[in-house]
């Protein structure tokens, strides 16, 4: 990652919520047809999330702990924020001198930008403006949330303004709200929310990943993108609905992170 600070754009993707089992099983199905195109190998990287719900899961992200291989360690990160005794910085690693990454991006020249999707992100409150807040321009919208069917068409109209306006290196972060509860109107006739539903809900994103690498890759620059999820979620495994608790469906979750070549 350090060799490419300046020289290529950063896109990074979280996939709230989405489940593991869900995003390989979808994949196999060729159910997620655009992903399959760009995932390295055509496969899921497993991983484990540092977190069980989406505040403390993007927290960790933008220190620089994203979810880290299963296998055992230390692994590399792509970046970290600069503190003494850190065993997994290494020669490939951007380390910034700031407390998070869109502020040691935004010094190294970058201009960052949130596209915010589940209520985390949601400025009405104080704790919605924390995340957000690390951004040189921040932007969310009920268009982008869990209850809009089309949020993250949503989003990339507002991304679609945004390049058109920015010059020089873009850091753009993107949170999609979709898989997320309520997700069964992306089954017509669903009732409740289940596992059906999500997997419905990662087909609807899906289709829109083709405009997305579009977008991100037409402004004459390569760009590294990173794909992950911040955390599962459960649909009644263990008696458990939903999530923020320990339990291996939360904590394993799908990874990629690749580089696209400018369009």
């Amino acid at each position: 990652m350090r060799a490419l600070i300046g020289s290529h754009d950063l896109l990074f993707v979280t996939l709230d919520t989405l489940r593991h089992d869900v995003a390989v099983s979808c994949l196999e199905q060729g159910r997620t047809p655009a992903l399959a195109r760009v995932l390295p190998g055509g496969v899921w990287q497993r991983r484990h999330t540092p977190a069980s719900f989406t505040y403390a899961a993007h927290h960790a992200f933008f220190a620089g702990f994203l979810p880290t291989p299963v296998t055992p360690g230390p692994h590399e990160r792509m970046f970290a924020a600069r503190f003494g005794g850190s065993e997994s910085s290494g020669p490939g690693t951007f380390v910034f001198d700031a407390a998070d990454l869109p502020s040691g991006l935004a010094a190294a020249g970058y201009h960052t930008v949130c596209l915010g999707g589940v209520g985390f992100f949601n400025p009405a409150t104080p704790l919605g403006r924390v995340l957000p807040g690390l951004f040189t321009e921040s932007h969310w919208s009920p268009e982008f949330g869990v209850t809009t069917p089309d949020c993250l068409g949503a989003q990339l109209d507002r991304l679609d303004e945004i390049i058109r306006r920015v010059d020089g290196p873009l850091f753009t972060f993107l949170n999609v709200a979709a898989l997320h509860q309520p997700n069964r109107h992306y089954v017509p006739g669903a009732a409740e929310d289940d596992v059906a539903t999500h997997a419905a809900a990662l087909e609807y994103v899906d289709g829109h990943l083709d405009r997305l690498f579009t977008l991100v890759t037409g402004r004459g620059r390569p760009c590294q993108v990173i794909i992950c999820s911040d955390h599962g979620t459960l649909y009644g495994e263990d008696g458990h609905v939903g999530h923020r608790v320990a339990h291996e469906t939360v904590w394993t979750v799908p990874y990629a992170d690749f580089i696209l070549d400018p369009r």
